[in-house]
């Protein structure tokens, strides 16, 4: 099945180009068209699961605020006029804000939720931490099919050139102790105390750290939650560490093997298979960790790396 990136080309090629030529030529060189944004569309993941909902052909078109004003609002009627001719194509209110004619500026503030100085094609420190890192793939999905002026893709390479190293630490440290407390504390505290449900918790909140940390070493950005790992297992190579993570994700906490044990810190109890594909992910992770040159040592508990990863020069 053609993936709705390649449906979205050819109705592009055969239809949009043509309507913005005859009704806007004046224009044809600062309008960009693509196909990016929300939706499993964009990424290339969409299927006749994801026919249920929001689903159509369609295409983005990205101008500068000023030809917004301009021209905007004759080239969105022009578009919606198109698109309401397509047979069967009955898009949602919900697609149609996410297609047709926007503010490039609108598109990644609306996307990334901070306001993006489009144009002079900068991100603040500030704006890099408080963003919202979950939507940073959102923003660089799908494809380019036309941009003469090349301001929508300035901003998006600046996207895709990923974190200032700064801001790349920050994150790694983050997703580290989110990982050690979850999977490399709490869990086993949890599960000392009979307390199942947190412990469960524990074990979720550190595989979606592991994911995330695995996505940080290979400097790509993560789609939404949903499919994550599928993108994660395009991205590994080898297979090994997306095997780990099903495992660790198919894997239930054994608490039998907890019953008369006192919590200690320095006890793991590999007896839990959680526990277990934890330390062995986590062994992985300071390997990926020393292969980037971030630490030196290669003791698996990842809270200790947090300051030295920061400081690092």
């Amino acid at each position: 099945m053609n993936s709705q990136i390649d449906n979205s080309r050819r109705f592009y090629e055969n239809q949009v180009a043509m309507l913005i030529h005859q009704q806007f030529p004046e224009y044809e060189n600062r309008i960009a068209v693509g196909l990016a944004g929300e939706g499993s569309d964009c990424f290339g993941y969409d299927d006749f699961i994801s026919r249920d909902h929001d689903f159509g052909t369609g295409v983005c078109l990205w101008v500068t605020d000023e030809d917004m004003e301009l021209f905007g609002e004759h080239l969105n009627a022009a578009y919606n006029d198109l698109i309401d001719r397509q047979p069967g194509n009955n898009l949602t209110v919900r697609l149609r804000e996410r297609r047709g004619v926007m503010t490039i500026h609108d598109f990644y503030s609306r996307t990334l939720g901070i306001y993006c100085d489009t144009d002079n094609v900068t991100i603040s420190e500030d704006d890099w931490r408080n963003m919202d890192h979950s939507c940073l793939a959102t923003a660089v999905n799908g494809e380019v099919f036309r941009d003469d002026l090349g301001s929508f893709t300035a901003f998006r390479n600046l996207l895709l050139n990923y974190y200032p190293d700064r801001i790349w630490r920050i994150r790694i440290v983050n997703e580290l102790h989110k990982y050690s407390a979850a999977l490399q504390v709490n869990y086993a505290r949890c599960m000392s105390r009979g307390d199942v449900v947190a412990a469960r918790l524990c074990h979720m909140h550190g595989l979606e750290a592991a994911m995330q940390l695995f996505f940080l070493m290979k400097r790509q950005y993560p789609p939404y939650y949903k499919w994550t790992y599928r993108r994660l297992e395009e991205l590994d190579m080898d297979g090994l560490y997306a095997r780990w993570i099903r495992e660790l994700s198919e894997t239930k906490g054994d608490i039998t093997v907890w019953e008369g044990k006192e919590y200690s810190p320095k006890y793991l109890n590999l007896s839990d298979p959680v526990v277990l594909n934890a330390e062995r992910i986590a062994e992985r992770i300071v390997t990926m960790l020393k292969e980037h040159g971030l630490i030196d040592e290669t003791d698996p508990y990842l809270e200790k790396y947090v300051d030295e990863i920061i400081n690092r020069d």
